[in-house]
């Protein structure tokens, strides 16, 4: 084999398919997330995150790992739980794990796989290095995650209040 097919191999290997972080920029732009930022601008952000599939059943992460970004799910359905209790079911168009990309702290779930997955990691670094870039839109960002976070403890306040009542 000549050393141009080897490359052609590899480079085929490797490479993301063309429109990919169009793909993964039009899903966060519909997420509260990036709301109020523009679609061109996200586009630029995504040429930077992570895909990654997971088969049916395979853990994404674990409850105790260390945390270091968000996900968006671009395919398939997965699950968040502590033990045997189910926090949320989520899919297509959802996101998860965007306390780690404020705190450096470890999982405090299971993330797994219910079908096959497909999703685009958003990490911390990348967050960092954007606020850098471009901080008018990153200050956007960090308030969207300010609300997506205050309304999920909410949710959760109001869960915790229905058991306790029960």
């Amino acid at each position: 084999m000549t050393t141009a097919n080897t490359s052609s191999i590899w480079g085929t290997l490797f490479r993301k398919p063309v429109a990919w972080h169009q793909q993964v920029a039009s899903k966060w732009a519909k997420t509260p997330f990036f709301s109020g930022i523009p679609l061109k601008e996200i586009e630029k952000l995504s040429k930077n995150m992570h895909l990654r599939t997971f088969q049916a059943d395979e853990y994404i992460f674990h409850n105790g790992d260390q945390g270091a970004g968000a996900a968006i799910i671009l395919s398939g359905e997965i699950e968040i739980r502590v033990k045997k209790t189910v926090l949320a079911q989520l899919s297509e168009g959802d996101f998860f794990g965007e306390v780690s990309l404020v705190l450096d702290e470890r999982r405090t779930a299971d993330a797994i796989a219910l079908t096959n997955c497909e999703l685009a990691f958003f990490l911390r670094p990348e967050l960092e290095e954007w606020t850098q870039r471009v901080p008018h839109h990153a200050s956007k960002l960090t308030t969207n995650l300010a609300r997506v976070l205050a309304h999920r403890l909410l949710h959760a306040n109001q869960l915790l209040a229905q058991r306790r009542s029960r």
